[in-house]
């Protein structure tokens, strides 16, 4: 399976690729780090719950995605973090887990009905760790405007939504990221860089690609066009091509990242690191599948969890920018 370059959030990266004043990407580099990566094993990622209802997996999957942003403190550079059975897991693996036990102990957060009326109070119970949940006014809202969108449209249930369309990420405006983002917009993650749109689509993506990925070897849900999915262009990524070399910061935001001091959402520094998240994964994934001529291909969202699963949990500081789109 090739990539699709002409997909809609990578096409709408280049002229940011083009034009980037802040961040340039080597492509000496990435042939260097393809000559080892390509010799890795690459499988899917496996989550630390599976659910043995595939129906019950969609619809945790779509409310993961829902909240599944800005887990560090903006203030002192803290990640969020729990401990279970003496293993520390921090940032989404932590919501993750919390989500699941909270869904055990009774909370029905499946259901449209119940996050409409989720209160602050409520969710703060579900996320007890280590420093307070970040953004956690910004999740309750974001967890009533979904709520009701569902009850209106989809009877309270994400798997009326899913069904409601072809299993393709875009399809004339009806595939499930065309129908996501338009409906839910929360979802609609796109910005702005000299006058042209750039999506990144970051929570549609990773809702959809951890669908597949759980889903797909069953045959229970497959999408059938995932050479068009990128990377999630967030904050652990960047971290990964730095620390890798790939990519290179001008020193004035180098000194921003390493001091904590905030990248403005929209700036032209975050859209340029994550437009060059998206174009660097896609060359790298390019490199590493030329050397792989007799083992399957590789697309972007698996060598993406590579690094995303090597570098989370790193000390080496990422970019902060107060948003809730990743």
């Amino acid at each position: 399976m090739g990539i699709n370059w002409e997909s809609k959030v990578l096409s709408s990266v280049g002229n940011v690729i083009d034009s980037s004043q802040h961040i340039s990407i080597s492509e000496k580099q990435i042939e260097m780090v393809a000559d080892w990566l390509a010799y890795e094993e690459f499988g899917l990622p496996k989550n630390n719950k599976t659910n043995k209802d595939p129906d019950n997996f969609i619809r945790t999957t779509m409310l993961i995605n829902t909240l599944n942003f800005a887990f560090t403190d903006f203030d002192t550079s803290i990640k969020y973090a729990i401990e279970r059975d003496g293993q520390k897991l921090s940032d989404s693996e932590a919501m993750f887990t919390q989500v699941h036990e909270a869904i055990d102990s009774g909370i029905d957060l499946l259901n449209g009905e119940v996050l409409e009326k989720l209160t602050i109070e409520e969710l703060e119970k579900i996320f007890e760790g280590n420093i307070k949940m970040p953004m956690l006014k910004e999740r309750v809202e974001i967890l009533n405007l979904v709520g009701t969108k569902l009850v209106d449209s989809y009877e309270g249930d994400w798997l009326n939504f899913i069904k409601n369309g072809p299993r393709k990420l875009y399809a004339n405006g009806e595939g499930l990221i065309e129908r996501l983002v338009l409906e839910f917009p929360r979802f609609d993650d796109s910005s702005i860089y000299l006058d042209k749109e750039v999506n990144f689509y970051k929570l549609a993506q990773l809702a959809f690609w951890g669908i597949h990925g759980e889903l797909a070897h069953s045959g229970y849900f497959r999408i059938e066009d995932m050479e068009s999915m990128t990377a999630f262009a967030d904050y652990i990524v960047p971290v990964a091509l730095i620390v890798m070399k790939i990519t290179q910061y001008s020193e004035d935001l180098e000194e921003k990242i390493m001091n904590g001091k905030m990248i403005e959402r929209n700036s032209t520094e975050e859209i340029e690191i994550r437009a060059a998240t998206i174009y660097a994964t896609a060359k790298l994934t390019e490199s590493v599948n030329r050397r792989r001529k007799d083992v399957e291909s590789l697309i972007i969202p698996q060598l993406d969890y590579r690094l995303w699963k090597h570098y989370h949990a790193t000390h080496f500081p990422h970019h902060l920018t107060y948003t809730t789109m990743y």
